[in-house]
């Protein structure tokens, strides 16, 4: 528990005086965040018996961090085709020394693990960027307490039993709770949006922030580890840290574009 709280309290800040920053310092924040989750991700495929595409996924996720970083979204449509026609062509060249399953494995390792959380910076540098940052970083936290502290305290309906036998019902309604709170407030403080646009937002981050963290308790249970990685003390890995988000950030990247 110690090594936790202190993990959070030095782990926090900074993750936090990144974005609030900006610019290259967020961008540097994203690109470490993701290679390490991508890493984690492919060595959790390894312990499953997938063969890890160590050097193309890594190469794939470089190509794809320039050109976020360099020419934000333009391009991104184009990489992501190409990563896809490599990804397939490989299978189609190489079967069936090449599975389909381990090829869609590596696919996915890029998509899940680089592109999604990569929305980090793309929407840090919108317009308010940063209010929506904070926002959707603290509703998917008040979402994972909310979750824990009404499960702990209520909790009688298993939700995902398979997956995670200590989340409940109970406790996912109380992180949709918490999260719809959190966006009441910062819409008085904030505004910037409608009070339904908050709540409108508020019910997606709550939802998504808590089907990533049951996706990757799947993951895990499937290689039959308990964190994806050791590097945060107390708290596993990347993955078991920034798991919530993964979703939540795109969601809320292109739903402020369209709001937009």
């Amino acid at each position: 528990m110690l090594k936790r709280t202190l993990s959070a309290l030095i782990g926090a800040p900074l993750f936090l005086g990144l974005i609030y920053v900006g610019g290259g310092y967020t961008a540097f924040l994203v690109a470490v965040l993701t290679l390490l989750a991508l890493q984690e991700f492919l060595q959790i495929g390894e312990q499953m018996g997938m063969r890890a595409w160590t050097k193309l996924t890594t190469l794939a996720a470089s190509i794809w961090l320039l050109s976020l970083l360099l020419n934000g979204a333009e391009w991104l449509m184009l990489v992501l085709v190409f990563w896809l026609l490599i990804g397939l062509g490989r299978l189609a060249l190489t079967y069936p020394k090449t599975s389909l399953s381990e090829a869609s494995f590596n696919l996915l390792a890029v998509l899940y693990s680089v592109v999604l959380l990569s929305h980090l910076y793309l929407l840090r540098q919108l317009p308010n960027g940063l209010e929506w940052t904070f926002l959707t970083i603290f509703m998917v936290w008040a979402t994972d307490t909310g979750a824990y502290l009404i499960g702990r305290q209520f909790g009688s309906h298993l939700l995902a039993p398979q997956v995670s036998p200590k989340k409940t019902v109970e406790g996912s309604l109380g992180g949709l709770l918490f999260s719809i709170v959190v966006a009441f407030v910062f819409w008085r403080m904030v505004g910037g949006a409608s009070w339904i646009t908050y709540i409108f937002m508020a019910v997606i981050i709550g939802i998504s922030a808590q089907i990533g963290d049951l996706f990757e308790s799947a993951l895990k249970r499937s290689a039959g580890v308990k964190d994806s990685g050791k590097l945060i003390p107390g708290h596993g890995g990347i993955l078991d840290r920034f798991d919530s988000l993964i979703f939540a950030l795109p969601l809320v990247y292109y739903g402020v574009k369209f709001l937009s």
